[in-house]
């Protein structure tokens, strides 16, 4: 079965986990993590970190550095730039801009995707405006240059007056791209390496288990914020969760109740809810992990799946801007393809809206006042606690990947 197969749903409807033979979240693994959660419950503890961790402020804030590890963490490696239920079907595409790149998706005749810069080959023109859709050819508003969804240059106007073109040497600019678990990887630089199997590595089984095919887009919004590292910080952890988050998100998680764990540079992090106390009572064969806890899966450097919550879930594309001190964010609300549309679009907007009360109104807004105060003179660094192992694990891998060029284990 091909991902072009998945993503229209197969014959019987297994999900891509199932087809694949890897974890679903009836699983001895998810299980476990339960069984994980439910023990810190018990006991008030958490996973934790070694020890504490300090981090020079200049990490938040110096522009040589943010330069540096932006070309190196989201520019020179795999970023998640978007979904594959964004382009369904051969000649579905996507036009957008990340950080400062025009770029157009497109799902070629066999199924596969491509990454192109969004820029005519003639006189530099921006191609398609930025949206989704269905074509499988895109002409250039400026002068009609014609390409197709493979990026090949297809018709000239008027090319008997143009004079001699190498056509075969005039296709779109294209980025190194992959697609995996219903997700779409590239690597923003012509001419260079995706391995997208070894930089996913052993999370991909995991990040495989959501089955993202299943999904259908509710919504799609931008959200401005502050600074790329402080607003990461925010994605990895719960310790906030009670005091940020009361009225919100934090109503249906157990503040400071992490179980974490790594796959090289990703992460996976299962929050608490606050009725898993209920297990204390059942046998593990009638545990259903899925309504006790809550997954959000990481991955490295810029993809968070977080929100699953029934039939709906939140994915957030997080970018660098052009300085130390702004971010873009790409949220997408998921409904699950098989809920009915008249129940589940109502609680998709109550979701969406309690969604972003919790990013752009709680975390973001408090964001940027820590981003403010950095220039202070309050702090010259931060601490990490061990009780936050996600966020240090984060800042350990950006470190690494910056310093030494090769992607982090």
């Amino acid at each position: 079965m091909t991902l072009v197969d998945l993503i229209r749903g197969s014959n019987d409807d297994r999900s891509c986990a199932e087809e694949l033979g890897l974890a679903t979240m009836n699983d001895s693994e998810f299980i476990n993590l339960t069984a994980r959660a439910l023990a810190h419950f018990n006991n008030g503890t958490t996973d934790q970190a070694a020890a504490v961790m300090e981090i020079p402020l200049s990490a938040y804030t110096d522009e040589n550095r943010f330069s540096h590890e932006r070309e190196q963490v989201f520019l020179a490696s795999p970023i998640a730039i978007g979904l594959s239920i964004e382009i369904p079907m051969p000649g579905s595409y996507v036009a957008r801009e990340v950080m400062g790149l025009p770029l157009l998706l497109t799902r070629d005749a066999d199924g596969d995707v491509h990454c192109f810069i969004n820029i005519c080959k003639h006189r530099g023109a921006q191609l398609c405006a930025h949206g989704r859709g269905n074509r499988t050819r895109f002409s250039c508003p400026y002068h009609a240059w014609t390409y197709d969804n493979r990026g090949e240059l297809i018709s000239i106007y008027a090319q008997e007056t143009f004079g001699d073109v190498d056509r075969a040497t005039r296709g779109l600019s294209e980025f190194p791209c992959a697609e995996r678990c219903g997700v779409v990887f590239a690597v923003l630089q012509t001419g260079a390496q995706l391995d997208i199997d070894s930089w996913l590595g052993d999370m991909r089984p995991r990040l495989e288990s959501l089955a993202l095919h299943n999904w259908r887009i509710y919504l799609d919004r931008w959200i401005d914020g502050a600074g790329w590292k402080a607003t990461m910080d925010g994605y990895l952890e719960v310790y906030h969760h009670n005091s940020v988050h009361g009225k919100t998100v934090g109503k249906h998680t157990v503040g400071n109740l992490l179980v974490h764990d790594t796959f090289g540079p990703h992460q996976r992090m299962v929050f608490a809810r606050p009725d898993i106390k209920e297990l204390n009572d059942r046998a593990r064969s009638e545990w259903e992990p899925s309504k006790y806890t809550r997954y959000i899966h990481s991955i490295f450097p810029n993809l968070s799946i977080s929100g699953i919550l029934g039939d709906l879930c939140l994915v957030g594309f997080i970018y660098p801007g052009n300085r130390p001190d702004q971010t873009l964010t790409h949220q997408f609300v998921l409904c699950h393809r098989d809920a009915d549309p008249a129940s589940i679009d109502q609680q998709a907007e109550q979701f969406s809206q309690m969604t972003l009360q919790a990013v752009r109104d709680e975390d973001y807004a408090l964001v940027r006042t820590v981003q403010a105060g950095m220039s202070s003179g309050a702090n010259t660094s931060f601490l990490i606690g061990r009780n936050e192992p996600a966020v240090q694990h984060y800042h350990k891998m950006v470190e690494q990947l910056s310093q030494t060029g090769s992607h982090p284990a």
